[in-house]
């Protein structure tokens, strides 16, 4: 049975266009494989605390540190991630890149000698590579002929969840919500057009698929 973990990062919530946008994904899922499992981790109202002590000694050496606290919960998460066939996050883009909410939790489940390795040819994952679905909202165009701003957060989080064997990465954003309802309704249109599109020919696997739609895109 498919098991869905959907990482939401908005401090707004449900309210969120990118909670809206990852729901659309899930729905798309959900429709293939009715009985999927779907695991909610909420992580935007800063419910995982930043790394401590004992897990910032564990990253420089292999010298035996307190098992509780970050090094229980880099745990939990991680075996939650395991654990999951299919992976959605939700996430805002705040200041060009990816927010500290989303930030601490890759700081939990990017773990040396966990989920990665280091060799003499640099750092190789150790993760089971699944898809990762990535629903973007962004105030600004980052994307496209109209983009207006750089993104920081698309290659940052293809080379960070790379690094831990994650390479099935498809993204899809609504841009522009700053530009006001009219602008905000014509991209969810057309983000939604590119869902359909993407679910009824491509899905289940797709190599880091961009799906980035901007606000008045032509």
């Amino acid at each position: 049975m498919m098991k869905i973990l959907h990482v939401s990062c908005s401090p707004r919530g449900q309210a969120a266009e990118s909670y809206r946008l990852s729901q659309k994904i899930i729905g798309f899922m959900l429709q293939k494989e009715p009985t999927a499992i779907l695991v909610n981790r909420v992580i935007g109202g800063g419910t995982i605390p930043p790394v401590d002590e004992d897990y910032a000694i564990s990253q420089g050496s292999s010298a035996d540190v307190s098992q509780e606290a970050s090094m229980a919960r880099s745990e939990e998460l991680i075996l939650e991630l395991e654990s999951s066939d299919v992976v959605v996050i939700s996430t805002p883009m705040h200041n060009l890149t990816v927010p500290a909410t989303l930030k601490v939790w890759i700081d939990h489940i990017v773990r040396a000698r966990r989920t990665f390795s280091m060799t003499a040819e640099g750092k190789v994952g150790t993760l089971r590579d699944r898809p990762v679905f990535v629903a973007i909202a962004s105030g600004g165009r980052f994307s496209g002929e109209r983009a207006r701003q750089p993104d920081f957060l698309t290659p940052y989080l293809k080379a960070i969840l790379g690094m831990v064997g994650l390479h099935d990465l498809t993204f899809f954003s609504v841009q522009g919500t700053g530009s006001g309802p009219d602008a905000v309704a014509e991209t969810r249109t057309r983000t939604d057009q590119a869902l359909q599109e993407y679910f009824s020919s491509f899905y289940p696997r797709a190599q880091q698929v961009d799906r980035s739609v901007p606000a008045n895109a032509r």
